[in-house]
């Protein structure tokens, strides 16, 4: 029997890397969201801190910024243009 858990004389770099997935529930970092967009973590940043049709939904869980994939998803379906 295999169990994955960290000691504290272990380093995590040693531990699998986990690979976030695109799921509808799964939350994802400003990083994530940067690379999906393919737009620098500033512009994700600066896009949280905007007002109306142009703020980008996200969670703030304290400090740390999240957010749904779907949500991002049908942020840029409003900024599609006809």
């Amino acid at each position: 029997m295999s169990t994955n858990i960290v000691t504290k004389n272990e380093s995590l770099a040693t531990q699998p890397a986990l690979r976030v997935s695109l799921e509808a529930e799964a939350l994802l970092t400003v990083h994530d969201v940067a690379e999906f967009l393919r737009v620098p973590v500033s512009w994700v940043y600066e896009r949280t801190r905007r007002r109306g049709i142009e703020r980008l939904p996200h969670l703030k869980i304290g400090k740390y910024v999240r957010f749904r994939f779907t949500e991002v998803q049908t942020y840029l379906e409003t900024l599609r243009r006809a």
